[in-house]
């Protein structure tokens, strides 16, 4: 737990949050910073494509993967509909914070498995793959949302144009970008990524940490100008809505009779929420939304509540209703 709250990644977004709270100076130009994203979401996918080429599939493997991008997609719908009716955000503040719960953290997924391993749980290398698939239906669900959300709010918008809203998400430079990357990392496979490795692997990391700094630093100016967005209910939002996930991850994997090893990672990918790709893309898509909502409530507190309480609740979970099924 302390090895990953104290890793680099998120220890400069915590710099850049302090760097604002304190009035620096200091920035990262938005061409810059739309750049990184555009890198990170491009990473994500290939590598996630190239997980897909080498997934032996079969029956089960395509259940999984359809559970996991229905829930992917119909996540941030209920996160969306619980922060309307409990928190008072707009609607872009919404539907940007639901699309992160839709989606999954990384490292979360990282840190389930070393977990795992220690348990003694085996899991199935696919569920690699069906993280990269989780990222990228939560974000279109998130812009659907939040695009109608905002033609309901001009008063010079009688009618939603479907036409307009749907080329709006499925061409949007966040989808296109990780949906792309995913097809080509499939079609390239192993070997043709290793020439590309140099670019999307090693610097991966660094990149990383100049995005989530200057996340900090729009965080930590958003808290500092409009602290009083968040209140009592966003954060125990943050806190229930990744039970909410695993335990519905938990009953689709019942129904379909996975391992105890797969169960649990299945529930650590719909509770955990990204901050990542979802970030990145909520910064092109929707630059008017409020990055110390949605990091705050996904980095802040979903993040560390599953670190220290989430994974081993899931795992002794996903075990316990293994056992009652056998």
């Amino acid at each position: 737990m302390l090895s990953t709250l104290l890793s680099p990644v998120v220890l400069f977004f915590a710099l850049g949050v302090l760097a604002a709270l304190l009035r620096s100076p200091m920035s990262v130009p938005q061409s810059f910073a739309k750049g990184l994203a555009i890198y990170l979401m491009m990473a994500i996918g290939l590598k996630g494509g190239v997980e897909m080429s080498q997934t032996a599939l079969s029956g089960q493997v395509f259940a999984v993967f359809g559970v996991a991008t229905i829930l992917s997609f119909g996540l941030p719908f209920i996160a969306y509909f619980a922060l309307r009716k409990t928190s008072g955000l707009s609607r872009i503040d919404a539907a940007a914070t639901a699309g992160h719960y839709g989606s999954i953290s990384i490292v979360t997924f990282v840190a389930a498995i070393e977990a795992l391993k220690m348990a003694g749980l085996p899991t199935s290398g696919y569920l690699v793959a069906i993280a990269a698939i989780m990222e990228t239906p939560a974000i279109i669900t998130a812009l659907w949302l939040a695009l109608r959300g905002r033609k309901k709010d001009d008063s010079n918008t009688t009618q939603i144009d479907r036409g307009e809203l749907g080329r709006e998400i499925l061409l949007n430079a966040s989808v296109v970008v990780l949906i792309g990357g995913l097809i080509i990392g499939a079609i390239a496979g192993k070997d043709d990524f290793e020439k590309l490795a140099p670019f999307f692997t090693a610097p991966f990391q660094g990149v990383l940490c100049l995005f989530m700094l200057d996340m900090g630093l729009n965080a930590g100016r958003g808290l500092r100008r409009g602290w009083k967005s968040l209140g009592l209910s966003p954060i125990l939002f943050g806190i229930y809505m990744p039970l909410i996930g695993a335990s519905i991850a938990a009953l689709f994997s019942a129904a379909l009779s996975l391992p105890a090893g797969d169960m649990a990672l299945l529930m650590v990918l719909t509770a955990s929420a990204s901050y990542i790709a979802v970030p990145a893309a909520m910064r092109l898509a929707l630059p008017e939304s409020n990055p110390s909502v949605y990091l705050t409530l996904s980095l802040g507190i979903t993040f560390p509540f599953n670190i220290a309480i989430g994974i081993p609740l899931y795992i002794a979970s996903a075990s316990w209703i293994v056992g009652v099924m056998s």
